[in-house]
């Protein structure tokens, strides 16, 4: 066994054993799901932004940028897009969030949030809410399956399918034990790592190439059109639905339940700013490191640097760029660090993913429409079991070696964004939001994302977020207009708006 595997192998271990010492922690739902609202700045930033940029920041992103030219183009904008998206996410949502999911009866999870927003008694908001919670995470983890798949596969000369048992056994196995608490400490810890890295890795590579100048004559020979930053047409003209898409992804943000529980779980609405600085610090300067990373690995492969097996494992898998240069570029020690920080970005996600999975089958369906009583230790119970149920459906997802982290991602995130996006925005701002404007919202969101994502082709090929978050505004909106807000519900938003919390 080589040395970068026994390093991965210790750290594995030690996300095991945090699992472990966080077990006996979880007592209620609220510990389990939200650990009991007490993140301070640096969690509740760090753990948000790890737990959003997922595998897809260091296979994914750097995979899209590595192919010149078109793709790193769509690379760039992407980035741009992501930041913007991050930035607007933390001034706009993340304290009114916090006080509203607080004010509007405790809400632990998003569809509950919605149901006592609006004082839903048909459970139609929190039914609909689970189940694009469910399917659109079993997308997303099942990418973060696969990239796990990848990583382990890399690192122990293990085929697929073993890379993939070994990563689902590791991420499940410390999220069923730890809940929220243990994601979100070993979420600080590996977004502190990956930042680490996504600094190292560059600097690294470019001193291998030679320097700048030696980088920019790679580029020259591999396209004259390197560093245009205007995405276009192969007839030269811009391409504006490139652009569109790629900036796009900012939408989604609005939208994405893991990194919302993370607003929902601040200490208090003051924590905010300070937070918002240092996740703004962690997401530019790891989306610019992801980006260049991909680029100068173009360069290095152009320039030879790398063995034969390498550029047939990248040639078969751009997505595996970043662990080629890790493996093949890096000491025995230093590379098993930079593939731990690949299992960090991973790791960070999925759990989140399956834990907000877990609240969301437990409080929106199981609670919802179980008129008994239940124990606390039976809930968590039910939880941890989802847990393991759902770990299952995505890891048979993934099953397929040629899956593409950086297009499951996109589905996934574009339905999320959609879905729920919209609903946020005028849930926290639009006093004469509906109950059945909110339904409207989240069931035409979902369903366009994932009905304009079938229909490649013309204007079909702009990213279905786009449209569909915009049909999703409309609905709530034209619906909102038609319908009654009860003075409960004006009265609640209000006192939200002003509570210190």
């Amino acid at each position: 066994m080589n040395v970068q595997a026994i390093v991965l192998i210790f750290y594995m271990m030690g996300m095991l054993a945090l699992g472990f010492y966080n077990y006996r922690k979880n007592k209620n739902l609220s510990d389990y799901f939200l650990g009991g609202r007490n993140l301070g700045p640096w969690q509740s930033a760090m753990s948000a932004q790890a737990s959003d940029m997922s595998g897809w920041l260091l296979l994914g992103l750097p995979g899209l940028a590595f192919v010149i030219y078109v793709g790193t183009t769509e690379a760039i904008w992407t980035a741009i897009g992501l930041a913007t998206g991050t930035y607007l996410n933390w001034l706009l949502v993340a304290r009114r969030l916090r006080k509203h999911t607080q004010i509007s009866g405790d809400a632990i999870t998003i569809p509950v949030y919605f149901e006592n927003r609006f004082r839903d008694t048909t459970k139609l908001l929190r039914s609909i809410s689970a189940i694009f919670i469910l399917v659109f995470f079993l997308i997303y983890t099942s990418a973060q399956f696969a990239a796990a798949a990848k990583l382990f596969a890399t690192v122990f000369s293990a085929n697929y399918t073993t890379g993939l048992f070994i990563g689902c056994f590791t991420i499940v196995g410390y999220t069923f034990l730890g809940g929220f608490s243990a994601v979100c400490t070993m979420d600080t810890i590996q977004g502190i790592f990956m930042f680490l890295a996504m600094l190292f890795v560059p600097l690294v590579i470019l001193n291998s190439i030679g320097g700048i100048g030696e980088a920019s004559a790679a580029f020259s020979s591999i396209t004259t059109e390197a560093f245009s930053w205007i995405p276009k047409t192969t007839g030269g003209s811009v391409s504006i639905l490139l652009l569109i898409s790629a900036f796009g992804w900012g939408f989604g943000y609005f939208g994405q339940p893991h990194t919302l529980a993370r607003f929902m779980a601040v200490k208090s609405s003051k924590e905010i700013r300070p937070a918002r600085i240092i996740a703004m610090v962690w997401v530019i300067t790891t989306l610019a490191a992801a980006v260049i990373i991909g680029v100068l690995g173009s360069a290095y492969l152009a320039g030879g640097h790398l063995p034969a097996e390498a550029v047939e494992m990248v040639n078969a898998d751009n997505e595996k760029i970043f662990l080629a240069l890790a493996q093949h570029m890096l000491g025995p020690i230093v590379g098993g660090l930079v593939m731990a920080a690949v299992l960090a970005a991973i790791s960070s996600t999925a759990d989140s993913q399956l834990l907000v999975t877990a609240s969301s089958v437990t409080e929106d369906l199981f609670m919802a429409f179980n008129k008994k009583k239940i124990s606390d230790k039976t809930l968590v119970l039910v939880s941890r079991g989802t847990v393991i149920v759902v770990s299952l459906i995505a890891a048979s997802l993934a099953l397929n070696p040629e899956s593409s982290v950086f297009r499951l991602v996109s589905f996934a995130w574009g339905g999320f964004g959609a879905a729920f996006g919209p609903c946020i925005l005028f849930s926290l701002y639009w006093r004469r939001m509906t109950l059945w404007g909110a339904f409207a919202g989240i069931l035409t969101g979902g369903v366009a994302s994932i009905v304009w994502h079938s229909l490649k082709g013309g204007i079909f090929e702009v990213y279905e977020l786009v449209p569909a978050f915009i049909i999703s505004c409309l609905a709530i909106v034209l619906v909102s207009l038609r319908t009654k807000v009860s003075a409960e519900v004006k009265e609640e938003f209000d006192r939200a708006q002003t509570a210190d919390i």
